[in-house]
């Protein structure tokens, strides 16, 4: 194998890349990114690392969830929106499912989105489809749709302001404990799973209450008044994940500090591709996402490719095989990578290999088939021995109307009252502590 830069991956065929029609302006903005500061430093990705290898050995549960795609324009109400669901989905799966759990996001940073055809039409007019507002815009002009180089700065600046909130939440108060029942805002509170949440929260009052009183001051506990919160995106656009890799001073490695996990998709996972060839070198925990094409021994490729060292917690292998396929093709990939001997995590993205268009022509995802699929999964962890880490799921904080299901009956017809995802479609809070409370279930029972 060749010896490792963060320019290597230059010399490989890189997928799903933006066609960007001025040179100088990506060189000139690859060298402001190379000038800022790093958005998370090394330390905080290996403490991740060490968490995740918890999971690996069946003693923690990933929680990874976030946006499809992140909007430039998500406001500071937003953003505290969708960390107070993950939390609640989090406390959830914790006290259900007798768990820690490792909260990880995707915020700050994802985004980038590959996109089956490079190019949309509307009517006679056909232009560069969206990639995400790291690359261009929504709007269906030309010169919205141009890639933009200087958008790789905006979205810096933006992933900066938006991890300064989230650790000003997670470690000023808002993450509290002791807050459990502030976070129960109307929307969830008024649903069948917001009120099972109610009577959880009011039990985790009580206890904490108990604690105090026996002499236990919750004030110098920091786990019950501040959590650890991950960022992660998708390692798409190697330009910008370069820009942002640095050396760390006191191991020599390199790390992207773009985030503290990256991960590589499901179009652009192939061994020897620059995807795979860039995420090698750097020490972050990496993820990769599985689909149903992927055989047993193109599994164990990617885990010689990403995690040689078979470090605990260095690679999460994240399984979309959709509801209809999960039961028989998941089994052969577990085995073989438990034959082998590599300490991945396991975890389960549900809602990619269960999208469909709705009649109105609206992409959707039905509650019952992300459940189905979730489900699948741990029947199969079960069958071979394995441990179920996680799951990985598209959500906001908005009470949006975007997938079909769950408590709230959401149908069809219902898409178009608030449709607001800038890709795919994503949970709203009411089902995403819905099906924090039926995956708890299942831990519990297994356990």
């Amino acid at each position: 194998m060749t010896t490792w830069t963060p320019s290597t991956w230059r010399d490989r065929e890189a997928k799903h890349q933006p066609e960007w029609p001025d040179d100088g302006e990506l060189d000139q903005a690859e060298k402001m990114l190379g000038q800022m500061p790093p958005l998370v430093f090394a330390g905080e990705a290996r403490n991740l690392t060490s968490q995740l290898a918890r999971v690996a050995a069946g003693q923690a549960f990933l929680l990874q969830a976030g946006d499809c795609a992140e909007s430039f324009d998500s406001s500071a109400d937003s953003i505290r929106d969708k960390l107070r669901v993950i939390l609640q989905m989090a406390v959830v799966l914790t006290y259900s499912g007798g768990l820690p759990v490792v909260k990880v996001g995707r915020i700050a940073g994802q985004f980038a989105k590959p996109r089956s055809s490079a190019t949309e039409t509307q009517g006679d007019t056909e232009l560069p489809s969206f990639l995400g507002q790291i690359v261009n815009d929504t709007g269906f002009t030309e010169s919205e749709r141009r890639p933009d180089a200087q958008r790789l700065l905006t979205a810096y600046n933006r992933a900066a302001s938006t991890l300064n909130l989230l650790r000003a939440f997670t470690r000023g108060g808002y993450a509290d404990l002791s807050q459990i029942n502030t976070w129960n805002r109307e929307f969830v509170a008024s649903s069948p799973a917001g009120e099972r949440y109610a009577q959880m929260a009011d039990e985790i009052d009580r206890a904490l209450r108990f604690m105090h009183a026996c002499g236990i001051d919750g004030e110098r506990v920091p786990a019950i008044r501040e959590v650890d919160f991950f960022t992660s995106h998708e390692a798409l656009l190697l330009n910008y994940e370069q820009a942002l890799t640095r050396q760390d001073s006191l191991t020599g490695d390199w790390y992207d500090c773009s985030a503290h996990m990256l991960w590589v998709g499901e179009r652009t996972r192939q061994v020897g591709g620059a995807h795979v060839e860039f995420l090698r070198g750097v020490e972050n925990p990496l993820g990769c996402k599985v689909g149903p094409t992927v055989t047993p021994a193109d599994v164990i490729d990617i885990c010689e490719s990403l995690n040689p060292n078979r470090v605990p917690g260095r690679l999460t292998l994240i399984t979309r095989q959709g509801s209809e396929n999960v039961r028989t093709n998941l089994p052969p990939l577990l085995a073989a990578v438990r034959d082998s001997g590599h300490p991945v995590v396991w975890a389960c993205d549900p809602m990619h290999g269960n999208t469909y268009t709705a009649p109105n022509g609206r992409k959707t995802r039905h509650f019952d088939s992300v459940l189905e699929e979730i489900s699948g999964f741990f029947a199969a962890h079960r069958e071979e021995g394995t441990w179920p880490g996680g799951i990985h799921v598209e959500l906001t904080g908005d009470s949006v109307t975007e997938c079909v299901g769950g408590g709230d009956g959401i149908d069809e017809d219902a898409l178009d009252e608030a449709y607001e995802t800038m890709c795919d479609p994503r949970l709203n809070g009411r089902q995403s502590v819905d099906l924090a409370f039926m995956v708890a279930d299942m831990l519990h029972s297994r356990g």
